[in-house]
């Protein structure tokens, strides 16, 4: 057996791709029972299909790429550096999971003539739209009212069908999945294999350091769709001896919408009324994956930290003045390793490893 797909919880296998949660209501998740080798890396491959051989789901005739993935890592300063995420096709780290997901589907949604829905604030309807595009595939995308004008209009030139629903991001999401004929809810919160893709990334920073990955990685956090992969392709390339140590995994969050920080911390969140943080793309209050979140953190040693909004503001005008444009959900990152580094959390001498995971051109800024 090479993988599986069953429940975090109950442990209940499915074989069907299209499903994106246990009949228990627990996410599914994917199990890969093979090693990583460096050996069977697809060298002239620049995309994340140069780690092929770790997707066994995958057909490789299937495969729908507009090119994601072996993204730019940069040496920001001594031992800082910064992995450009933003610089996938669609502008965000998103299009490591689209991929992989699109890729398993598409194929199987067309032979039941039907089409795929998606919700999102932004980003990953932008993605989701894009692959479906690439593909031929029809996809509706349900956004919330307030959605980012750049990332409606990314999604909007792609093809996609576009619903606004009001009320909560909790509510996109009753709308994206309620049944309707032909239907095929795949969103990419709760889709396995759309976290499962996210794991790519891992190994590409694992290659990029040489095999030596660094002491530290900072990253932004809402949904928990890019902690979670990254730590699974962590792990993974531990349990292959390619790595000793897993990185430790610093998971970063606004004030407002802190809710895997405070839950990590045993301590109570009341998430605000209304989110005004301008890092917009972070607004998950109560995610659906956020015991998965700190049962994965706490296994690995990881750790969480949160940062105001004149230090988002601020490293987001740093950023740019050094040439990276970002969104202000990125500079959350870099706010919190700029704030640990003060506190002497970490030190110069370790290797500091920020992950910039979306193009700042989405900004309504």
């Amino acid at each position: 057996m090479k993988y599986e797909i069953k429940c975090s919880v109950c442990g209940r296998k499915t074989n069907n791709p299209l499903d994106y949660i246990c009949e228990c209501g627990k996410p599914l998740q994917v199990y890969i029972y093979l090693n990583f080798e460096i050996e069977k890396i697809k060298k002239e491959e620049f995309t994340v299909w140069r780690y092929l051989h770790v997707f066994p789901y995958i057909n490789k005739d299937e495969i729908v790429t507009l090119g994601e993935g072996w993204t730019p890592l940069v040496k920001a300063s001594k031992n800082l550096y910064f992995k450009l995420e933003n610089l996938n096709p669609t502008g965000s780290f998103k299009d490591r999971g689209s991929t992989v997901l699109i890729s398993r589907i598409h194929k199987l949604v067309r032979q039941k003539k039907g089409f795929i829905t998606e919700d999102s604030s932004g980003n990953a309807g932008a993605s989701i739209a894009a692959y479906s595009a690439n593909v031929g595939l029809k996809a509706k995308i349900y956004v919330p009212e307030n959605v980012s004008g750049q990332k409606f209009n990314q999604i909007k030139y792609y093809g996609a069908e576009i619903v606004k629903v009001s009320g909560s991001r909790n509510r996109v999401t009753e709308e994206a999945q309620k049944p309707e004929a032909g239907k095929f809810y795949i969103g990419h919160v709760f889709h396995p294999l759309f976290r499962d893709g996210i794991r790519t990334l891992a190994y590409e920073i694992a290659e990029q350091f040489k095999w030596q990955v660094p002491e530290r990685i900072y990253l932004p956090v809402s949904a928990g769709t890019l902690l979670l992969g990254v730590i699974e392709g962590f792990k993974h390339l531990k349990s292959s001896e390619i790595i000793t140590e897993i990185p430790k995994i610093v998971a970063c969050q606004t004030m407002q919408v802190s809710p895997l920080y405070h839950h990590f911390k045993n301590a109570p969140y009341t998430p605000p009324k209304k989110i005004t943080s301008i890092a917009d793309a972070l607004v998950s209050v109560n995610p659906p994956l956020l015991e998965i979140m700190v049962k994965s953190l706490r296994e690995i040693k990881g750790e969480v930290e949160v940062v105001d909004e004149d230090d988002i503001k601020n490293c987001f005008h740093e950023l740019a003045r050094r040439g990276f444009f970002v969104e202000p959900s990125s500079a959350v990152a870099y706010a919190a390793y700029k704030k640990q580094f003060k506190s002497k959390q970490v030190s110069d001498n370790q290797k500091a490893l920020v992950i910039l995971t979306g193009n700042g051109l989405k900004t309504t800024l």
